[in-house]
């Protein structure tokens, strides 16, 4: 079983696989080092002197700089490690030599749903969306009231409730109405009741017109103070609704009309070795077969800029990402904040020092496909491929965002474990195999074989389209099994 690994040949630390007690000779890529003190599994040790002041080299890029002079077997981490981030940056665009679509495949098939409209889905569930706090117990109420009508080919009755529609005003206002038409708008929810109070700032009207053009058999509307019993008039509804929902049938269809979103959450050291690599090969494997992967998390792209930029398929979708990199890092400047407030106390225990270490392994997940292109919050993936999604580094208000964007699943790599889940269903992946047999009701997918030297990448990667195929075909993930799902919006704003 290795001890080590040395990411890139440039690299001056190599990452602990297990704990390496002091006085263990590490050998690894033709380099003999003894550690000089304990080294936990995913942190760094020094395997070349360091001065005072130098890089810290891991991924083949500096992730900060070391405020000590250390000696091969250092133990390098937050004690002796600072990070180089400061605000923002003037990028310029260099398209890397080899920047072209990878070799096509031959999409398998998955069994899912087909909508009226010619959209995919791989659930089918009614969704009860409140438009504004107030209802959000009256919405629970309903979903357990009208269990009885999930029957058939009807998969769940679901509510995403939340705090906001009203007391919001402008961008935030308009960021909450966007953020639930698009949920409305999702292909896993082959029905949707759109639950209103009366009174809100989000009015019927105006999230009407937000929504578009919409199929009247598939959304219905409640506004709750129109009527004498809300509870009663829901039913009514309900049953309609299940009508509709019930003619759905699972039938085959390509992966390549699959949308996956990809997110880490409690990252550990090894994130960037195990797990986000082969979400990074799957990534690649998805786009090799016609389908679209998303990859968001922006402030967790600070410092690892250098895996991405270059990446652009044109320089019309490099100034997006630019845009939106620099812009993620004026709205923490604007509240008087420093750009690198990040990694989490969890992160750090797990073996992250900076902010640049942690971005070089979330970036990880983008493989090495062209990214082709670069959506805003709330708004939908409509190019093949990879994609980027604005939106922050907090689990839940990221994961939503992908499902708005017509996620149809979600990837998500953890090393410390979490057990939340979008609306969309959410892969638990480990980076770990101890995660993943201590929090077995939690992960479904641990690629800690990579770090025991059981599977390979490229290995792990072929088992995890498997397993997505299989749980887009049906199969529920942990989270499901346990009814966990739910939303948080993204807000900026004032609160009236």
């Amino acid at each position: 079983m290795p001890q080590a690994i040395h990411i890139s040949p440039i690299d001056n630390v190599v990452v602990a696989l297990h704990p390496i007690a002091k006085g263990t000779l590490v050998e690894v890529d033709g380099l003999a080092v003894t550690a000089l003190e304990d080294i936990p599994q995913g942190h760094k040790m020094a395997v070349k002197p360091i001065k005072n002041g130098e890089n810290v080299i891991k991924y083949g890029f500096p992730i900060g700089h070391a405020t000590a002079d250390a000696e091969p077997g250092t133990w390098m981490h937050t004690h002796n490690v600072h990070t180089n981030l400061s605000g923002e940056v003037e990028y310029s665009y260099h398209p890397a030599p080899d920047l072209a679509p990878l070799p096509k495949v031959e999409p398998e098939t998955f069994m899912g749903f087909r909508r009226k409209d010619g959209r995919a889905a791989i659930r089918n569930e009614i969704w009860i969306i409140p438009t504004v706090g107030c209802v959000n117990d009256i919405a629970k109420k309903m979903v357990n009231d009208n269990q009885d009508l999930v029957t058939g080919s009807i998969e769940g009755l679901y509510t995403f409730t939340h705090p906001f529609g009203c007391s919001q005003t402008g961008h935030d206002h308009a960021q909450t109405r966007k953020l639930l038409a698009a949920l409305v708008r999702h292909p896993n929810a082959a029905a949707v009741l759109v639950l209103h109070l009366g009174c809100e700032n989000l009015q019927h009207d105006q999230f009407v017109e937000e929504l578009g053009e919409y199929d009247h058999d598939r959304v219905k509307f409640l506004t709750c103070q129109d009527v004498d019993d809300e509870f009663t008039a829901a039913r009514e509804i309900l049953k309609e609704l299940a009508a509709y929902a019930g003619q759905f049938k699972r039938e085959p269809i390509p992966v390549s009309e699959l949308v996956v979103g990809m997110k880490c959450g409690g990252s550990d050291g090894l994130s960037g070795i195990t797990a986000n690599p082969t979400i990074g090969r799957f990534s690649d494997m998805m786009g090799q077969r016609g389908g679209s992967t998303v990859l968001t998390e922006v402030p967790e792209m600070f410092g690892a800029e250098g895996f991405l930029m270059d990446r652009c398929i044109n320089k019309e979708v490099f100034v997006k990402a630019e845009h939106m990199i620099n812009g993620f890092k004026e709205y923490f400047i604007s509240h008087n904040e420093v750009v690198y407030d990040n990694p989490s106390p969890g992160n750090k225990q797990g073996g992250i020092t900076t902010l640049e270490d942690k971005s070089c392994g979330c970036v990880q997940k983008g493989g090495t496909a062209p990214i082709m292109d670069v959506i805003g919050y709330g708004d939908p993936v409509v190019t093949k491929g990879l994609n980027m999604l604005y939106g922050p580094g907090n689990d839940l208000v990221s994961a939503t965002a992908m499902t708005a964007a017509g996620a149809h699943l979600i990837l998500f790599s953890t090393g410390r474990g979490t057990p939340f889940s979008a609306p969309a269903p959410t892969l638990k992946i480990s980076t770990n195999t101890p995660l993943a047999e201590k929090k077995s009701g939690w992960i479904d997918f641990n690629t800690g074989v990579i770090a025991d030297g059981e599977k390979t990448i490229d290995e792990a990667a072929r088992d995890l389209l498997d397993l997505v195929i299989r749980v887009a075909g049906g199969e529920q993930t942990k989270a499901e099994k346990h009814g966990f799902r739910e939303i948080s919006i993204f807000k900026d704003g004032v609160v009236l």
